[in-house]
């Protein structure tokens, strides 16, 4: 078994947990491989023990590898897809930091669960993806062109409202006067899109949410729509450009840049434990239910 491994940070407190993890995969004899600049962030910390430092390192993935490690936050996870790309590998993500919405181990709890990966007791969450393209083309999108949680376009540098534009299979749709607009996956409706006031959206539905930014239009409303609809935005304001997010990744974009918003042609596997489920997530970290009367 290959397995890869990819972090970003450092946190105070979690070479414990990274050894641990470490350790569970070495008793399993798995050839384990490290990020490069991930290795030398461990290696610049005391607390890992000089076998792990001595591990292998890669710098591009291919499709030999059966699993990719991710060590941190629902962050971690969003940047390891941009490695991951369409190769297919399974991702399993490993929570050492706060919230972890999307990652499957818990740190109290990672031994046990990376024996019952390792084991193969596990399922696969498939997770749809959004691709984007501008006319006229953006050089920095190309070929990181598509987001797993949402693609987001937001006001720059100015206190005044953005107009989006947007129209649905070249139908158009409506004029968004706002801060901006948030085009979310099923997995992102429970990040910025929720934040804005979108709806939950359970992963395994086929389907898309337009979430406007702080609208001045106070009729527009969050609007979830099939996801083989394409989606076209044109953006205009005072300022000469805006932003366009893709999760974590920001471009700088000029007025009137037309934006094509679609599914894309490959999905993301992000490794599930069995007894783990999206509603069981929702109660745990987001804290449905909870009730002090109860």
């Amino acid at each position: 078994m290959k397995i890869g491994i990819y972090g970003q940070f450092y946190h105070e407190h979690s070479e414990a947990y990274i050894q641990l993890i470490l350790d569970a995969l070495q008793h399993y004899d798995a050839e384990v491989l490290i990020k490069a600049n991930f290795l030398k962030i461990l290696k610049a910390n005391k607390g890992i023990s000089d076998h792990v430092l001595s591990m292998g390192t890669f710098e591009e993935l291919d499709s030999s590898y059966d699993l990719f490690f991710s060590i941190g936050g629902d962050g971690t996870i969003l940047r390891s897809v941009t490695y991951v790309r369409d190769l297919g590998i399974p991702i399993v993500g490993i929570n050492s930091g706060r919230l972890g919405f999307l990652a499957t181990i818990q740190k109290e709890n990672v031994t046990e669960s990376i024996q019952r990966i390792l084991k193969g007791d596990y399922i696969i969450s498939e997770r749809a993806l959004l691709s984007v393209s501008t006319e006229p083309a953006h050089p920095e999108l190309e070929p990181l062109n598509f987001a797993l949680n949402e693609i987001a376009v937001n006001r720059k540098n100015t206190t005044s409202m953005i107009r989006v534009e947007t129209h649905l299979n070249g139908e158009y749709l409506t004029t968004y006067w706002s801060d901006g607009l948030i085009v979310a996956t099923p997995t992102g409706s429970t990040g910025y899109s929720l934040s804005c006031g979108g709806p939950v959206i359970d992963p395994s539905t086929n389907s898309i949410v337009l979430t406007p930014i702080a609208p001045h239009n106070l009729n527009a409303r969050p609007f979830v729509i099939p996801d083989d609809c394409t989606v076209t935005l044109k953006v205009s304001g005072r300022e000469e450009n805006y932003l366009m997010s893709l999760d974590s990744r920001i471009a700088t974009l000029d007025n009137e840049t037309v934006i094509t918003i679609r599914k894309s042609p490959f999905s993301i596997k992000l490794v599930q434990l069995p007894d783990e489920s999206f509603v069981k997530t929702l109660r745990k970290k987001l804290l449905w239910g909870e009730d002090k009367r109860n």
